[in-house]
């Protein structure tokens, strides 16, 4: 298997690929996130080891970049930044795995054989269905390209919705996951305001039963 790492810190890039070739697999290093970007849209890899930090492009747009090219192989981010937030960030533009530094090489090796065990099969951060695309990453919503300006509780609702596409979904299953609460006329409150922006085809009431996303609306 063929993995590329993408670190600026050479020692540490050199020392990986050390250790993996040790263990079997083919490595390429690159130094930068521009060059760790070309190498990674044109080379055929089993997975990408991919600090954020980088001199060029950051780990974060080169993810970012890769998934809106339709490149799916597998990445694994390096970064010391270890907040809630960083390893938040890093996986809602696209990554599959993070690993703060330091790290220990066992570990390194076992998350990467976990990765490269997943067929790279397309996972997009944003979700698009019919005319809406929703990105959790940036929170930004578009209709036919249009952006669309919703409130948190207005964008976990209609997030909801766009992942289970053509299925009715009951209000007390939108009351539990998207409010906790037990007042259905919350959900109906709120699907009226997502009426209201984008527009009555999108979401369809079906009676006594709750509310269908059409993926293709009239």
């Amino acid at each position: 298997m063929r993995i590329l790492v993408v670190d600026d810190e050479r020692t540490l890039a050199r020392s990986v690929a050390r250790g993996l070739q040790a263990e079997g697999f083919a490595v390429d290093l690159a130094h930068d996130g521009v060059s760790g970007l070309e190498m990674a849209r044109f080379g055929e890899y089993d997975a990408i080891v991919l600090d954020i930090m980088l001199p060029g492009r950051n780990g974060y747009d080169v993810v970012t970049q890769l998934r809106r090219d339709g490149v799916w192989t597998p990445v694994l981010l390096l970064s010391a930044k270890d907040g809630d937030h960083d390893v938040a960030d890093g996986l809602d533009v696209g990554a599959d795995d993070y690993l703060t530094k330091p790290f220990s090489f066992v570990v390194l090796l076992a998350r990467l054989r976990a990765l490269t065990r997943r067929p790279a099969a397309p996972r997009p951060a944003a979700v698009t269905v019919g005319p809406v695309t929703l990105d959790p990453a940036t929170h930004e919503v578009t209709r036919g390209g249009e952006p669309i300006e919703l409130t948190t509780r207005e964008f976990a609702l209609l997030e909801y919705l766009m992942r289970h596409p053509d299925r009715v979904v009951g209000k007390l299953e939108l009351l539990d996951h998207v409010w906790d609460g037990d007042d259905v006329n919350v959900v109906e409150q709120y699907v009226g305001y997502l009426r209201r922006k984008l527009g009555r085809d999108l979401i369809v009431t079906v009676r006594g039963a709750g509310y269908r996303l059409a993926a293709q609306p009239s």
